[in-house]
């Protein structure tokens, strides 16, 4: 027993942390080849390594997925200090190579001299599709830097192979990530990139990017369907989802087809952001005025905002919540318990469901098959997590409305 406990310490030795051992970059310079302060590491590693996320098999390893900054040409190189059939007869490492080929393209190199003569390449790499946004924002290093956000799709020349080098970031960072049948002509792909100079040059550099798929709405109406947004790690907290997200808005805005913008499957922080670009986008139209806003939710609003925006019903009353409560003196009591009540009301949405089908049930069940039901629909229970929701709600709107108020 005290030999296998031995051998199992020993070969712990040779577990790494792979969300650790992958370093990642996007290459401007080729000093940036060696500096350290350039790399950035996954948020995940499930998809290829396991729920563990752990490399079995090396020591010191470490997996090098450089990028140069716009065309994404790619070095790919696994490094280690040992490896553990070097040690050990009749066990297996885990196969690195192979597994991270099943999500990186065709054509990277594995030379890093060979990696660096591409940068000479990437003065000849310009963004894809059509130009619709371009902003800027201010950094303490750098002053102002240009950014300009493009809309593409699989016909332009050179973008079906960019975007397969560009969807790998994905599995890093979405943790449900999984790549698209680009193929199909229905994908919008909106891509953001940052102007820089070298030695006199203006270059691009990826910053981040969006597919959108068109959903037919019969009978002849489109519904945009947010699939996957990124915003590449050196680049985010700089506000360039919002540049991204509300640029998406103002496109389909602009398409008389376009029956409403949706998301699938939206992650809690892109929900936010969404709320944060609607409301920005929303706060100047008359049905949002301050004085009908303690009218409540109305069908004005709703129309309105459908309209112009090709906002839904559903993204229209949260809009409206995050407005009245910017409207509303929180220290008055009376004011107060008025916002929270209407909150409140469209929170118990599900509780009110849950209600209706506890009396379907107690006309169709056993009283045993009944108890055990409304045991998961204690009433007190229902109004701690009513609670609970209404004070995340505010937590949630009181942000966003800092935000806006520092972007004014």
């Amino acid at each position: 027993m005290a030999e296998v406990n031995t051998m199992e310490k020993k070969l712990a030795e040779y577990k790494c942390d792979t969300n650790e051992a992958l370093c990642m970059k996007l290459v401007r310079f080729p000093e940036d080849v060696e500096d350290d302060g350039t790399t950035f590491h996954p948020e995940y590693s499930h998809q290829l390594f396991g729920d563990d996320e752990v490399a079995f098999g090396y020591k010191g390893l470490q997996i090098q997925l450089f990028y140069t900054a716009g065309n994404l040409s790619t070095l790919f190189k696994v490094k280690y200090s040992s490896k553990v059939t070097e040690m050990f007869d009749c066990v297996e490492s885990d196969d690195i190579e192979g597994k991270i080929r099943e999500i990186v393209p065709a054509g990277f190199t594995c030379n890093t001299d060979d990696f660096i003569s591409l940068l000479e390449k990437e003065a000849n790499f310009k963004p894809f599709g059509t130009l619709l946004h371009t902003y800027t924002v201010h950094s303490e290093e750098a002053g102002e830097l240009t950014y300009q956000i493009h809309k593409a799709d699989i016909t332009c020349p050179g973008f079906q192979e960019y975007h397969e080098r560009l969807q790998t970031f994905l599995m890093w960072f979405i943790e449900t990530a999984s790549f698209i049948d680009a193929d199909d002509d229905r994908w919008d792909f909106f891509l953001v990139f940052e102007k820089y100079n070298k030695d006199g040059e203006t270059l691009y550099a990826t910053v981040g990017y969006m597919t959108v798929y068109n959903y037919y709405v019969y009978p002849d109406k489109t519904r945009p369907r947010v699939s996957q947004m990124l915003i590449l790690p050196p680049f985010q907290g700089e506000g360039h989802g919002a540049q991204l997200l509300e640029a998406v808005h103002r496109f389909y805005c602009s398409l008389p087809k376009v029956q409403d913008i949706t998301a699938e499957d939206p992650s809690e922080n892109y929900v936010k952001l969404r709320d944060y670009v609607l409301v920005k986008l929303c706060q100047g139209m008359p049905s949002f005025a301050e004085d009908k806003l303690h009218l409540g939710f109305s069908p004005d609003m709703v129309k309105e905002s459908q309209d112009k925006l090709k906002i839904n019903k559903k993204h229209a009353r949260r809009v409206y919540e995050i407005l009245r409560l910017r409207a509303t003196d929180m220290s008055d009591e009376e004011k107060a318990r008025a916002y929270r009540l209407e909150v409140k009301k469209r929170l118990f949405g599900p509780y009110r469901k849950n209600q209706r089908e506890l009396a379907k049930m107690k006309k169709c069940l056993r009283p045993e098959e009944l108890v055990s039901h409304m045991g998961q629909m204690d009433t007190q229970t229902q109004h701690e997590e009513l609670e609970k929701s209404y004070q995340v709600a505010l937590e949630d709107y009181r942000r966003i409305i800092e935000r806006l108020a520092s972007q004014a």
